[in-house]
């Protein structure tokens, strides 16, 4: 009989130990637990398109929603569970959000239209746009996206087809922004009259947009785009434009420098395709259109792409650099491991590094030939990787890829499960706000990071 219990004893702590240990290995598979400077190893990560047979079963087939092909709350509760919790952003109040970090910028598209507001969809029906090669072409397939059930995204908004100009969106926009402790917009943007090809000139919308994001504490930067005929003089006009009309806002961000000045800053967008003696026109002292020292000076960030940028970006003049691209390995400026050299590089002549980081990246509902960019999101551990390194080179600012680029799979927006005729990832086994969570999380770590190197 002894011999008996001291056999069960055995049993029953090997037991307790095998679940001790399950339950510690599923643990670190939980985004909460990532660690400044314990970056999940990239090379390994998994393909992550299969779905839980039992989240599946949660799912509700949907159907068209109305114009707008949204997904209330209410629904989402019954996709997920009954009794679950409202998103963050959707149910704290102003007083409770934490704190704005203004060294956290966050990348904005105001590009989206449904009918309801906008007549038409816009941006949702994006075409699929074809490879360069005949041959590789002629084995994917063509057409446009037809909202609300199929959009041109492998994510389905929580928002549902959501127009850019429905006050109530900008609202959760900003609110959502806030409870992430983001603290600057960065707001897409072209000129009067001009857009993408996609989409229709949305300049109109930036004093509603300043005007909410002042309700919530938040600044707006502007992140220029490459419309035609930027060069030099346009510049100057365009920056003229937007310091003269919105430069009074409260909302506008400025950025205090070094030497004590508080500058606007623009990032520039496909900064590299304009040639570095155009930029110096604008951006050097001896420049024919200098805009150095008169009321339209800014810190103005070019984007990075390829190694031999960074000396053209200086030699142009610019304040900055960044990397935009989410897709680690993509590029040399997104390529994490290479921020440390151009993290010295930046501060050997006097210029900021502005890290891009993100939650992912797909691109294959509007690329369908362009899987092997495609990062995984990894239940968070891919963007915690990413801010990892990012704090890793300590930097002033971090940039994220982005609010709600849905096209290539980049945003922190809230996103919702959608099953039907097009089967949609998801954030789950998570909530939709995760990657506001993530970011608030990251938010803070880097505020209190900083103050160690400032010691």
């Amino acid at each position: 009989m002894t011999r008996f219990r001291r056999r069960a004893c055995i049993v029953l702590l090997l037991l307790v130990l095998f679940v001790c240990s399950l339950m510690m290995g599923l643990k670190t598979l939980m985004p909460n637990t990532a660690a400044f400077g314990n970056p999940f190893g990239l090379g390994l990560l998994p393909e992550f398109h299969q779905r839980n047979a039992v989240l599946e079963s949660k799912r509700d087939p949907q159907s068209s929603a109305g114009d707008e092909g949204a997904i209330t709350q209410k629904n989402f509760h019954n996709i997920i569970r009954s009794g679950s919790k409202a998103t963050m952003a959707t149910q704290v109040k102003l007083e409770d959000l934490p704190p704005p970090n203004y060294d956290f910028h966050v990348f904005y598209y105001t590009w989206y239209g449904n009918p309801r507001f906008d007549g038409k969809y816009i941006h949702w029906n994006h075409p699929l746009l074809q490879h360069w090669d005949a041959k590789i072409a002629n084995s994917f397939p063509k057409g446009r996206h037809a909202p609300p059930d199929d959009i041109g995204s492998s994510f389905y908004p929580e928002l549902g087809a959501y127009s850019s100009r429905d006050p109530s969106t900008i609202e959760t926009h900003m609110k959502q922004m806030r409870s992430a402790s983001i603290g600057v917009v960065a707001l897409s943007w072209y000129p009067p009259g001009m857009a993408d090809e996609n989409g229709e000139s949305t300049d109109d919308l930036v004093p509603i947009i300043l005007d909410r994001a002042h309700k919530y504490k938040l600044k707006v930067a502007f992140h220029i785009e490459p419309y035609k005929g930027r060069d030099d003089i346009s510049m100057y006009n365009h920056v003229k434009y937007i310091i003269d009309k919105y430069g009074s806002h409260p909302a506008f961000y400025r950025y205090k420098t070094s030497t004590g000045k508080t500058l606007p800053m623009f990032y520039v967008y496909d900064s590299y395709i304009t040639a570095p003696e155009m930029w110096a026109n604008l951006l050097t002292t001896s420049g024919s259109q200098n805009i150095r020292n008169t009321p339209y000076d800014g810190i103005f960030i070019g984007l990075l792409v390829e190694e031999k940028h960074k000396h053209e970006i200086h030699r142009s003049g610019f304040d900055g650099i960044y990397t935009y691209f989410a897709t680690n390995g993509f590029s040399y400026g997104s390529s994490h491991h290479n921020w440390s050299g151009l993290k010295d590089f930046c501060n050997s002549n006097n210029l900021l590094f502005i890290p891009s980081v993100g939650p992912g990246y797909v691109d294959t509902s509007i690329r369908p030939w362009n899987s092997q960019n495609t990062r995984n999101r990894v239940n968070g551990k891919y963007y915690e990787t990413a801010l990892s390194a990012a704090l890793h080179v300590r930097p002033d600012i971090i940039s994220i890829t982005s609010f709600n680029e849905w096209h290539e799979g980049t945003q922190i927006e809230t996103a919702v499960p959608k099953r039907g005729k097009v089967v949609y990832q998801d954030y789950l086994p998570h909530k939709p706000d995760l990657y506001l969570e993530l970011t608030r999380k990251w938010a803070k770590k880097h505020s209190e990071e900083k103050k160690l190197w400032l010691m």
